[in-house]
C-alpha cells in the first residue's frame, strides 16, 4: 500500500513534470505543423490553379484549332462551366485571342501570374484569399500549351477560398492527430526513461525525511549504467551514511545520558579514595611518601574529569586554557604513572630538550599524549616476548612549531582503520577497543591550535606506528 506521501495530488497531476512534459510535447508539435502548413497553403492555392490551368491549356487546344463562331454557344458555355472559368485566352506573337468568354464577364478585380515564383508574394496573396476572400474574380496567368507566350483564365476566388478551408481544416484535423499520438509517445517513452525514475526518486527522499530510522526508507541500490543510475547510487549511499551518522548519534546521547547518571556516584568513589591516600601519607614509609602524591595528583585529575563529563556528554570540552609549559615534565608524569622507563618492557626512550616550551593546555596534552603511550603499551603487548617492544618519544622545533613524534615498535595499524581512525566508534584497531581515545585526542589537539597525524609507514622508515603532535612553540 502506498503512503500518503506516495500517492500523487491533484496538484501534481495537473502541474507535474508528467503533465508538463506532455502539454510541451503537444504544442511543439502543433508549432511544426503551423510552420509546415504554411508553405504548405501556398503550394496547395499554386497547384489548384495549376490545374485550372491545364485544363484551360487543354480546352485551348481545341479552341484554336476551331474557325471562330465555330462551336455552338451553349457548349462554350458548358466548357467554361466545367471549368468554373469565365473567360480563356492566349496570347501568340504579341497577339492576345480570346478563345472562350461568357455572356456577361465579371470585371477582374486582381491577378494572379503562376510563372512567377517569388515565396513571399506567393504567401501573402494565399493567406490574403484564404482570410479576406470569397467574392472577387481573378485573372490567373500561366505558361500556354505549346508556343505562345501566356495563356490566361478569368476565374471566381469563391471555389479557391472553399479548397483551401477544406484544405486547412484537414491539415488542422491530421496536427492535432500527429500532436496526440507524439505526445503521447514521447510521454510514455521519456516517463520510463526520465519522469519514473524522478518520482521514484522524490518519493524515496521525501520517505526518508519523514522517517530516516526506518531501513524501509532507504532507496534500493541501482544497478542502471546511464546518469539516474549514478544519481540513485548516490543518494542510496547519502541515505545509509546519513542513518549511520543517525544511530551513531544516538547512541552517543544514550552514552551521555548514562555517564550524567553515574557522575554522581562515580565522584563520591573517588573522593573516597582520595581520602583514603590521603590517610596513606600519613604514614612514614618512604616508599608510600613517594608515591601517594602521584596517586593523589592521578585521583584530582579524575575527579576533575568526573565534574566535566556533564559537559563532555553535550559533546562540549571543557575550554583550553593556553599557556607556555614545558614538555618534558608533563611527558616524565605520564612515563611514571604508567610505570614505563628505558629498563621496562616495553622500554620508554625520551628524546626531549628539557628547555622546550609548548603553548597548550597542561591537562589536555597530558591526556593526549598518555592516551598514546597507553595505545602504544596495548599494541606492544600483544607482541611475542624476544620481539622488541620498545616506545620512543621525541620532540623537535621546528620553523616556530613543536612536533612530537610517539613511535612504538608494534605491528601497525592496518590500511582499512587508517582511513577512519580519528572517527568516534570507527577508529579502533584493537579487540575491546571504544574508538573513542584518539577522536578525544584530535578535538584536544585542535582545540589548542595543532593537529595530531599518523605518519605513513615510509615517512616513518621503520616498522611500527608513530603519531605526531604539532603544537605552536612558546
Amino acid at each position: 500500500m502506498k503512503s500518503p506521501a506516495d500517492r500523487p495530488t491533484p496538484e501534481a497531476v495537473h502541474n507535474g513534470l508528467s503533465a508538463r512534459l506532455l502539454w510541451l510535447t503537444g504544442l511543439f508539435v502543433l508549432f511544426l505543423s503551423a510552420v509546415i502548413y504554411v508553405p504548405s497553403m501556398a503550394t496547395f492555392r499554386d497547384n489548384w490553379l495549376g490545374e485550372r490551368l491545364s485544363q484551360a491549356r487543354a480546352a485551348a487546344l481545341i479552341l484554336e484549332k476551331a474557325p471562330p463562331d465555330s462551336l455552338p454557344k451553349p457548349l462554350v458555355d458548358e466548357l467554361l462551366s466545367g471549368m468554373e472559368t469565365t473567360m480563356i485566352a492566349i496570347r501568340i506573337d504579341n497577339m492576345r485571342r480570346l478563345l472562350a468568354v461568357s455572356d456577361m464577364p465579371p470585371m477582374v478585380d486582381f491577378e494572379i501570374d503562376l510563372r512567377q515564383r517569388d515565396a513571399i508574394p506567393q504567401l501573402m496573396s494565399a493567406f490574403n484569399t484564404l482570410f479576406f476572400g470569397g467574392n472577387r474574380t481573378m485573372r490567373v496567368v500561366g505558361p500556354p500549351p505549346r508556343g505562345g507566350d501566356f495563356v490566361e483564365i478569368v476565374i471566381p476566388e469563391g471555389p479557391l477560398r472553399a479548397a483551401m478551408l477544406r484544405f486547412s481544416w484537414t491539415m488542422l484535423a491530421i496536427a492535432l492527430t500527429l500532436s496526440t499520438l507524439t505526445a503521447l509517445a514521447v510521454f510514455v517513452t521519456l516517463n520510463g526513461l526520465i519522469v519514473g525514475p524522478v518520482k521514484r526518486l522524490a518519493a524515496a527522499v521525501s520517505r526518508f525525511r519523514a522517517d530516516p530510522a526506518d531501513s524501509r526508507a532507504l532507496l534500493p541500490v541501482s544497478h542502471r549504467r546511464d546518469e539516474f543510475g549514478t544519481l540513485e547510487r548516490a543518494v542510496s549511499e547519502m541515505q545509509n551514511a546519513v542513518q549511520q551518522e543517525l544511530r551513531q548519534r544516538e547512541r552517543l546521547a544514550n552514552l551521555g545520558l548514562a555517564v550524567a547518571k553515574i557522575n554522581h556516584d562515580l565522584r563520591n568513589m573517588l573522593a573516597s579514595a582520595q581520602l583514603m591516600a590521603d590517610r596513606l601519607g600519613s604514614l612514614p614509609d618512604q616508599n608510600v611518601q613517594r608515591f601517594v602524591p602521584k596517586l593523589l595528583s592521578a585521583l584530582d585529575r579524575a575527579i576533575h574529569f568526573c565534574q566535566s563529563t556533564l559537559a563532555y556528554g553535550r559533546a562540549e570540552e571543557q575550554q583550553a586554557h593556553i599557556a607556555a609549559v614545558k614538555l618534558l615534565p608533563i611527558v616524565t608524569d605520564v612515563a611514571e604513572l604508567m610505570d614505563l622507563s628505558p629498563a621496562t618492557r616495553p622500554s620508554l626512550t625520551l628524546e626531549i630538550p628539557g628547555t622546550l616550551c609548548v603553548q597548550a593546555d597542561s591537562e589536555h596534552l597530558h591526556r593526549v599524549i598518555t592516551n598514546l603511550v597507553r595505545n602504544a603499551r596495548a599494541a606492544l603487548d600483544t607482541m611475542p616476548f624476544e620481539a622488541k617492544a620498545a616506545i620512543t618519544i621525541r620532540a623537535r622545533l621546528r620553523e616556530g612549531v613543536v612536533e612530537i613524534d610517539v613511535h612504538d615498535t608494534g605491528p601497525g595499524i592496518p590500511a582499512q582503520v587508517r582511513e577512519k581512525l580519528f572517527r568516534a566508534f570507527s577508529g579502533s584497531s584493537r579487540p575491546g577497543g571504544t574508538g573513542l581515545g584518539l577522536a578525544i585526542a584530535q578535538e584536544l589537539i585542535r582545540g589548542m591550535g595543532g593537529s595530531i597525524v599518523l605518519l605513513s609507514p615510509e615517512i616513518e622508515g621503520a616498522h611500527g606506528t608513530t603519531f605526531r603532535l604539532s603544537l605552536p612553540a612558546a
